[in-house]
């Protein structure tokens, strides 16, 4: 393809389009400069938006190259938002390093040289060879001072070899080790990128009041004090004050709460919920590294860089054994005199396969976790959930849906009114709404096949309740207590024993009233999840000896439902401070708990537990606080965790048998001297790729899932 004339500057950070074909930007960024940058998340960014194919970034030479497909409005979206980056809106990295990019620019050299050596005379091979490995030279100079380390032992054997003379034995084994550097580095990479892949920040674009009109913005764009109109179906973008407008926000992915919240006029919001009914204007207050789109990226960052007892444990003991095969290449000198041997020896590295293996087993179980549908923070996590023999559930959302279903219809008139009537009036009304509550009516209403009842027009008041004429019935209004008590002046009091047992059994209550009288209340609760009883079930085949539910509910109801569950261990009208005693008492009884809750009352219990998990649709505090994240609404996913730590430990022990057996026969042939530094360089390089990509490769959970279908929400019959 011809290549397209690259244009001057484009953006005032210095961003400047260096090549371009149709379908390819090679760009100059000097913010890349920056080591602070998260060139993680700035990766996945770029490649989110719609018509990316791949983002490779260079920061040692702040470039980026940006492979799309050749539209011009993503061109030009692309360059919109590299030009608005800036050194307060690039995304910061949590350790505060750069990426570490594999560069096969030294590999390719280092081929060339061993091509070119037959040409060039004895002072041109000498030089060039000693400047080919002066930097293995260097690193193993530098290592010294770190305690005697790996790279002391590549630098003594290929400067070893390289004085005597044998540019060409030098030169290969320099090769050598470069390819397996390179072989790492892509795989460590390969690894991270598609975790990161996994948890791409989806693109959310918002409409901005700007000089009296809306405009079309991208999340990145907003700044604070901006004033952000959101409407039904769309997410909140911003942290916010409400200017204007009424509506019912959906909070359950950040507070936990089942159901909407009414947000008017003074009223914060939070992103990351969504608008189910109304409209509203929202003064932004906190944007930009503050979203929830970079504290995501943030949590996937420090789950990367998160190390195990297991890999501090691998890494001491593939330090102990350099100093192995450096008294070993010593004591084999002092014997032989024999340098070719010697160099064979200090070539044999047990430590490179055993710590970069076990983090490699680590990472790849993270990825095969999160293709599962779990998120797993780090190898530390691994590594502790690999033991758990104790479960603790709350109650909601957990074992029962955050969905809610009609369990209570009272009428406080039975002579008059019957609770079918009351519930297929309401469904009647109800079904012009669109928030949890009222959906719930209808379903049940649908369910047990009510008449629809006839009625006039709806008055609905957004993030209130409803009015509306029924005949044969008088006005009807329908609502929270607080919206028939204080906008309709209809007082539920003569009934408050009933609506108290009601509350205290964490029921839901939708207030109905006729004619300015109180006609009955409906309740809802969360649903049982279907899969519940058998998921304790399997969690129990796995070897886990004691499972708790915990919940608020009276204690009758609380075991009732425990005994359906097949639990035996629960405690009922629990405080949400209690959930960390119960969790201390279990491990003080020397068991290892994993916690399972989704609420924002849960985030002590799940930094109590060896490991918290916490379900996709709970508070965003409780999933910031767990160790374990579950990305669907799945049961199921909890013994395949259980299963993925336990295989992803097998293989790591595997894997540092196999490192520890094989480079230990290498050496013997070595000893022998019946291998040359090429060959030992071969056969334990070789190794070392072997058993990267097999720790790549991963351990595959044998708990068989279910497909991934959109989840059953109609309620069963009672």
């Amino acid at each position: 393809m011809n290549a397209v004339s690259p244009p001057p500057a484009t953006g005032a950070n210095g961003l400047r389009v260096v090549h371009e074909t149709p379908r390819r930007l090679r760009l100059k960024l000097p913010l890349l400069k920056d080591r602070r940058v998260n060139f993680g998340f700035l990766q996945v960014m770029l490649e989110s938006e719609d018509g990316v194919s791949s983002v490779r970034i260079n920061d040692r030479a702040a470039s980026l190259v940006i492979a799309y497909d050749g539209r011009s409005e993503v061109r030009d979206a692309l360059l919109k938002r590299l030009k608005g980056l800036s050194g307060e809106t690039m995304p910061k990295a949590v350790s505060g390093r750069p990426s570490e990019v594999a560069d096969l620019a030294p590999l390719i050299a280092n081929g060339a040289l061993i091509a070119l050596l037959p040409f060039l005379g004895p002072t041109a091979k000498a030089a060039l060879t000693f400047l080919n490995i002066s930097g293995t030279l260097a690193n193993g100079a530098a290592a010294v001072t770190r305690g005697i380390k790996v790279e002391t032992l590549d630098a003594l054997a290929i400067g070893l070899t390289a004085a005597k003379g044998e540019y060409l034995t030098a030169n290969t084994t320099e090769f050598l080790l470069k390819l397996a550097g390179y072989v790492e580095s892509t795989t460590a990479q390969k690894s991270d990128d598609m975790l990161r892949q996994l948890l791409r920040p989806e693109p959310v674009a918002a409409w901005v009041e700007k000089g009296g009109k809306l405009k079309r913005v991208s999340e990145a764009e907003i700044r604070e004090n901006d004033r952000v109109v959101v409407g039904v179906g769309e997410r909140i973008p911003v942290d916010g004050l409400v200017l204007r407008g009424n509506a019912f926000v959906n909070q359950a992915s950040i507070t936990g709460e089942s159901e909407p919240v009414r947000k008017e006029p003074m009223d914060r919001v939070i992103a990351g919920s969504v608008v189910e009914d109304g409209r509203l204007t929202i003064e932004a207050r906190h944007v930009g590294e503050e979203t929830t789109t970079a504290r995501v990226s943030k949590f996937i960052e420090q789950a990367l860089d998160q190390t195990s007892e297991t890999q501090r444990v691998s890494a001491a003991l593939a330090d102990k054994r350099v100093y192995l095969t450096l008294g070993t290449g010593a004591a084999v000198y002092s014997l032989t005199r024999d340098l070719t041997r010697l160099e064979s020896v200090l070539l044999v590295d047990y430590s490179c396969a055993i710590k970069l293996g076990t983090p490699l087993a680590f990472k790849s179980g993270m990825y095969n976790a999160a293709t599962s549908g779990l998120l797993i923070k780090g190898g530390q996590t691994i590594e502790q959930l690999s033991g758990v023999d104790a479960f603790v559930f709350d109650k909601t959302g957990t074992l029962t849906h955050s969905e809610l279903q009609v369990v209570d219809v009272l009428v406080f008139e039975p002579e008059h009114w019957s609770p079918k009537r009351l519930l297929a009036m309401t469904a009647s009304i109800e079904e012009h709404a669109h928030h949890p509550v009222a959906e719930a009516i209808v379903r049940r209403a649908n369910e047990d096949k009510f008449n629809h009842i006839d009625h006039g027009e709806v008055d609905y008041l957004v993030a209130h309740g409803m009015r509306c004429k029924v005949r044969g019935a008088g006005d009807i209004q329908i609502g929270s207590r607080h919206f028939l008590e204080d906008h309709e002046n209809i007082s539920f009091a003569p009934y408050d024993e009933t609506i108290e047992r009601l509350s205290k059994e964490g029921k839901t209550l939708l207030y109905v009233a006729a004619d300015g009288a109180p006609l009955g209340v409906i309740g809802l609760e969360d649903r049982v999840r279907a899969s519940a009883a058998r998921e304790v079930a399997r969690l129990r085949e796995l070897g886990i000896r004691r499972i708790v539910m915990l919940t608020g509910d009276n204690e009758v109801k609380a075991a009732a439902l425990a005994k359906d569950l097949g639990i035996t261990e629960v405690h009922a009208g629990m405080e949400p401070e209690g959930k960390a005693d119960v969790i201390e008492a279990l491990q003080a009884d020397g068991h290892k708990v994993a916690f399972v809750g989704d609420g924002v009352n849960d985030g002590p219990a799940l930094v109590t537990a060896d490991v918290g998990i916490a379900m996709p649709r709970g508070a965003e505090i409780a999933r910031a606080s767990a160790d374990v994240v579950l990305l669907e609404d799945r049961l199921e996913l909890l013994a395949a965790s259980i299963d993925i730590s336990r295989q992803t430990m097998k293989l790591v022990d595997t894997n540092f048998k196999l490192a520890a057996g094989i480079n230990t026969g290498i050496l013997a042939g070595a000893l022998a001297g019946w291998l040359s530094p090429i060959t030992t360089a071969v056969l334990h390089n070789g190794t070392t790729v072997g058993l990267l990509l097999k720790a790549l490769k991963g351990a595959k959970p044998n708990v068989t899932l279910p497909p991934k279908v959109t989840l059953d929400l109609t309620p069963e019959k009672n």
